[in-house]
């Protein structure tokens, strides 16, 4: 199946099956980014849109544990910047109707939430198909080590899809199934 009608079809499921309110287990990432052993780490998470595995709870969350947290901005050239995001702060509405930061101040993550359509076992995803974030994480993974962690509804895993030179392999993959 291509990439494109798996989209379609997760993207589906994921409609009919949001209302169920899945969650994932705060403390499996807490677990995760203390294993991770950075000092102060940057988390880069992600405003939900489109039924997405809602992650503000989890930024808030690590938000009162001190973790400075970001949110992705899409700038020029199809490239995105995260940048520093507190959860009382405003946001503004992109171009993509996604909320942003304001803020002035980017951010490298050193561990990334990224959201996913599609994954298969070995944890490459499958996006909206724009490459936004697998371009982030090859670029970011250059400067500095960054854990990527890929939170999805356990009914997103399929059994394979076509990889290709782009896709980027993600550390783990956590669903509301995962427990400590």
């Amino acid at each position: 199946m291509s990439k494109k009608n798996i989209r379609k079809k997760i993207l589906k499921l994921r409609k009919q099956n949001f209302k169920k309110k899945y969650k994932i287990n705060n403390n499996l990432i807490l677990k995760l980014i203390k294993k991770f052993k950075v000092k102060r780490p940057v988390i880069g998470g992600y405003y939900p849109v489109k039924y997405e595995i809602d992650c503000l709870g989890i930024l808030n969350f690590l938000e009162k544990k001190k973790y400075t947290i970001s949110l992705p901005v899409i700038k020029i050239k199809n490239s995105m910047k995260f940048f520093k995001w507190c959860s009382n702060d405003p946001l503004k509405i992109s171009k993509y109707g996604i909320p942003e930061p304001f803020s002035p101040k980017s951010v490298d993550p050193d561990i990334l939430l990224v959201p996913i359509v599609a994954f298969d076992k070995n944890f490459y995803r499958i996006g909206y198909g724009g490459g936004y974030y697998d371009r982030f994480i090859s670029k970011i993974k250059k400067k500095k080590r960054v854990l990527t962690i890929g939170l999805a509804f356990s009914f997103q895993k399929i059994n394979k899809f076509n990889v290709n030179k782009y896709d980027q392999k993600l550390d783990f993959v956590l669903t509301e199934k995962n427990k400590i």
